[in-house]
This record gives C-alpha cells, structure tokens and sequence, in this order.
C-alpha cells in the first residue's frame, strides 16, 4: 500500500474516531443506558489503535525514519501530540462518566488537536494547505 492511501485510511480513521467520541460524550451528558455507552467506547478504543497503527506504518514506512529530514522534529511533536489527542479524549469520557468537570480535558483536547492538525495538514507531507 503506497503513502496516499495509508494517508487516507489514517484521516479516515481519526475521523470516525471523533465522531464516536462526541457521540459517545453526548451519549454520557443525556444519561443513556451503561451498555450502549460501553460499547460506544470499545468501539472507539478499536478505532483508537487503527490510528496508532495507521500512524506508525505512515511515520515508519513512507516518511519519519530519515533522521536527517528536516522536519523530523515535526514528525515526534505530531505522534506524541497524536498520543496526547486519543489520552485527551479518554480522560474527557472518564470525567464525564464520574460526573467531574471535563474543562481540563476539554482544554488539551482543543490544544493537541489543533497541533495536530495544523501539522499534519499545513507543515508535513500529504497535507493540503500552503
């Protein structure tokens, strides 16, 4: 499988992963049933490692291995940001479910994916923006 479509099942998959987080998290604050909440959940975490792999086959395999590159420093700061963005999400669900407040969560949610994002994007190989 060449670097696009690795790209593509990558973003597809964090994705789908954030759209089960916020409805998993809606599930949570309308005070749905336990069940169908975990299984919301086991099926985020299934998503979970789909990105972790995705993400270390394209960092391995297609582009991050060349100590040399340039941008190397910017392929470590996006995989633990990518770490920080999937323990943000965690820790969001596991406060809402206790009924703590998530702003802490909320908070490195919106920071890590936004570095995230604007370096997967804007600075590394396949994104789209100049």
């Amino acid at each position: 499988m060449d670097a696009t479509q690795m790209a593509l099942i990558h973003i597809v998959s964090w994705s789908i992963g954030l759209v089960l987080f916020f409805i998993a998290y809606s599930m949570i604050k309308q005070g749905k049933a336990e069940k169908p909440i975990k299984i919301t959940q086991m099926v985020l975490r299934v998503f979970y490692l789909l990105i972790v792999a995705t993400g270390a086959d394209l960092f391995f395999n297609h582009y991050g291995m060349n100590v040399e590159d340039t941008q190397f420093a910017e392929y470590i700061v996006k995989i633990v940001g990518g770490i920080w963005v999937v323990a943000a999400m965690e820790m969001t669900l596991a406060k809402a479910k206790k009924g703590k407040k998530e702003f802490s969560g909320w908070l490195q949610l919106i920071i890590a994916l936004i570095l995230v994002l604007a370096l997967g994007f804007a600075r590394l190989p396949f994104g789209f923006l100049p």
